[in-house]
């Protein structure tokens, strides 16, 4: 046993331990909505980009490369702040009481950190889709979370 523990024994100190890093009542999916968004649009505008035809000048080259890098990495970039976002929400603002409202709740956020995956390895605008839907799914459980705990 430690001196420091020692004497929390001795005066009778309890630790404490916090669920979360950061106080309560900060926890939003917007973050997540709006990054499981962007991986979308940017999957969606790679699609959509014209590739350059076989008489296109250096330069074009070039400016076709930018552009797709450019939107690749924003596609990437926000893929993983969702899985962040998402990733703080389910360890430190559900409880392990929430699995009574929600008994699905590990299996939701499971697969939605997957598709968080998914969506930085590729384009694909089936797999963005799935992912806006999963965070719109945990939206509506923080939602009703929410709403449990206003109640008397």
């Amino acid at each position: 046993m430690s001196v420091h523990r020692w004497f929390d024994k001795l005066l009778g100190i309890e630790p404490v331990f916090a669920h979360c890093d950061v106080p309560c009542g900060i926890y939003d999916p917007h973050t997540a909505e709006v990054a499981a968004k962007t991986v979308w649009t940017m999957a969606k505008k790679v699609t959509d980009l014209p590739l350059p035809d076989a008489q296109a000048s250096p330069a074009q080259m070039l400016e076709y490369r930018n552009t797709l890098v450019r939107m690749v990495t924003t596609k990437e970039q926000h893929a993983q702040l969702c899985k962040q976002e998402l990733l703080i929400l389910w360890a430190d603002y559900f409880k392990p009481e929430a699995l009574t409202m929600f008994p699905k709740l590990h299996e939701t956020f499971w697969k939605a950190a997957k598709l968080c995956s998914q969506n930085k390895q590729r384009v694909d605008l089936a797999k963005a889709q799935e992912l806006m839907d999963a965070v719109a799914e945990i939206r509506e459980m923080f939602r009703k979370a929410e709403a449990a705990k206003a109640k008397p």
